[in-house]
């Protein structure tokens, strides 16, 4: 059970959630039967080392809900007390959503990340709220809420996505949504910056972009980057939000710019592979087996990922005078510790 009520989540969420937040991507034996015990440990074992503050168990791939509780609970016992684990309750429906995060609730995870699944299609703010309520109302634990592009919410429902209106109403009758993974209306940075200023005093508003993550922490105080493909770049998200919250701005402009051809790549690689308004998961992973993480085989259907866009991601590294894995990419659909 989590270690506050829910009407303490966001004094607890204020005092504890500090730092980024990793994605820990299921991995599986070579026959695709089950998952990979030493591979999750391996990837848990070394987002602890890189520093990161916790790590979100994806759901978003081709994995049961008796299998994925399996998986946090593995990543739960590897990375021990120190650093939390995030769950992600995206699922096919709402009544999975609650059964599967009642179920991680117990097995020890401390947050949760609401998504919204691709056949939801509410046609008004208020079934937006309801679904959303009904979901925090049946779990004691902190909600990360999340407007996205990726729900399908703008500009039916706002331009924004999701408007500040109905984050209002939320805060008000959710008391345990503690952050907000301010993404509404991306590229633009208004969303978080709309964020910061009508909820900041309230709940922690999170910034998961890197390339928002550094310049906004500049000019506004960001103490959580949850949840990103943060494990591209190694340990250096830890490490440079820990230059931005001791003022030291221009080191971390400094990173900035040595890492700009790294970001570059990401973000090229991101507009051809992330289609049908999904997250290419094979794509982070291989970003994060760059970096030392285990990599290895996902299930079908599954996001692909090719020759140009692995080549361009491994160059951006090392344009950024990085020390990726010149490993053959052919390891990376094994897998460092295949099973």
């Amino acid at each position: 059970m989590p270690a506050y009520t829910r009407g303490e989540a966001r004094d607890w969420a204020r005092e504890t959630l500090i730092g980024a937040v990793n994605c820990t991507i299921p991995s599986f034996t070579q026959d695709l039967k089950s998952i990979n015990e030493q591979a999750i440990r391996h990837d848990a074992r070394l987002a602890k080392q890189h520093d990161f503050a916790g790590t979100l168990t994806v759901s978003e791939v081709n994995i049961t809900p008796d299998e994925y509780i399996n998986f946090l609970e593995v990543v739960v016992d590897e990375v021990g007390p120190g650093m939390h684990v995030v769950h992600h309750a995206s699922w096919n429906t709402l009544e999975d959503s609650v059964a599967v995060t009642e179920r991680a609730e117990a097995a020890g995870a401390e947050v949760v990340l609401l998504s919204y699944p691709p056949n939801f299609y509410p046609e008004s703010e208020q079934e937006i709220y309801d679904y959303t309520k009904t979901f925090c109302d049946s779990t004691n634990l902190a909600v990360i809420l999340f407007p996205h592009y990726l729900w399908g919410f703008g500009p039916r429902i706002h331009q924004s996505d999701f408007p500040v209106r109905l984050m209002r109403r939320l805060l008000d009758g959710c008391p345990n949504i503690a952050v907000i993974k301010a993404e509404g209306g991306y590229p633009s940075i208004q969303g978080p910056i709309e964020c910061y200023r009508n909820f900041g005093d309230e709940v922690i508003i999170s910034v998961p972009i890197e390339n928002d993550l550094i310049p906004l922490s500049q000019l506004m105080p960001i103490q959580y980057s949850a949840t990103s493909n943060h494990e591209y770049l190694g340990d250096l998200i830890p490490k440079v939000m820990n230059l931005l919250r001791d003022g030291k701005c221009d080191e971390a402009s400094e990173f900035y710019w040595s890492t700009h051809a790294a970001r570059t790549a990401f973000q090229a690689v991101s507009q051809k592979l992330n289609g049908g308004y999904f997250l290419n998961r094979q794509a982070w992973k291989f970003e994060g087996w760059l970096q030392g993480y285990n990599g290895g085989p996902l299930r079908l259907p599954t996001t692909r990922i090719h020759d140009g866009e692995m080549l361009q991601l491994r160059k951006g590294l090392l344009d950024s005078g990085l020390q990726p894995s010149m490993d053959p990419f052919r390891d990376f659909f094994i897998g460092r510790n295949p099973a």
